[in-house]
């Protein structure tokens, strides 16, 4: 009679699957921090029977995925957000090749602070409603009803501190914010496009091999900044064109007057 354990792990014909005890036996994890894992959305849920769960062969690629990149210093939030995308029954090469991919474009580690830390680094009087924008437009998220806040893109943030400092508005600040960030969107939509259509197709319809993966993550690293570089460059040039304009309409009134 076969069990639910002795089942063999999807890929692997001399596995099984496993419960929560095997699985972190067999990836070298306790299970303390197993557990810790899933709490966090880092492993998708296991195949119960009755009370006990079941895990499989993407709960071992996970699993070494995870401690693979805590043994190169990314944090749990790093390797969440990582994962965040992932199909829930990647294989190794698979989640390796995502990893790779991501990896480059994700923003530092979030930070903690409370919405009064926040309002005092601003210089304003702390304002929930303002928290509320700022979650809007994806700058903080809401830990909990104390006030605590995760500071999602820390750079991103201490830019916007810097432009309130020079006197502009927070709210004035947000609304153009959030403009920005429809444009940069459709940028990053059109450096993805171009960067699917003219090498990662061919890629996939190769069927990934695996000999052709480091010159495909090799590209996406250098492609990064590459792209911000470009991004940069137009930025400045349209910012000139900007600030010309602006500064000949307000002279002209000046000069009327």
């Amino acid at each position: 009679m076969t069990t639910a354990a002795d089942s063999p792990l999807p890929g692997d014909g001399s596995a099984r699957e496993l419960t929560v005890d095997e699985l972190a036996a067999r990836v070298g994890v306790t299970v303390r921090n197993l557990r810790a894992y899933s709490a966090r959305g880092l492993l998708p849920p296991p195949r119960m029977v009755g009370r006990t769960g079941y895990y499989g062969r993407e709960h071992v690629a996970r699993l070494m995925l995870v401690r693979e990149m805590l043994a190169e210093g990314y944090s749990l939030a790093m390797i969440e957000r990582t994962l965040a995308s992932a199909p829930a029954n990647a294989s190794t090469a698979t989640l390796a090749l995502h990893r790779a991919l991501l990896a480059p474009w994700l923003p530092p580690e979030p930070e903690t602070i409370t919405g009064a830390e926040l309002a005092a680094r601003a210089g304003v009087p702390e304002d929930s409603t303002l928290v509320d924008r700022l979650v809007e437009i994806g700058v903080v998220q809401r830990l909990d009803e104390e006030g605590a806040l995760r500071v999602l893109d820390p750079a991103l943030l201490t830019a916007g501190l810097q432009v309130v400092r020079l006197g502009v508005p927070p709210d004035d600040l947000i609304d153009a914010q959030a403009t920005v960030n429809e444009h940069v969107r459709a940028i990053a939509q059109t450096y993805v496009q171009m960067f699917v259509k003219t090498g990662w197709q061919a890629f996939v319809d190769a069927g990934a091999p695996g000999d052709q993966v480091d010159a495909v993550r090799d590209t996406v690293t250098r492609l990064q900044p590459a792209a911000a570089q470009a991004v940069l460059a137009a930025f400045r040039t349209e910012m000139a064109a900007a600030v010309g304009a602006a500064l000949e309409t307000v002279l002209s009134q000046l000069e009327a007057e």
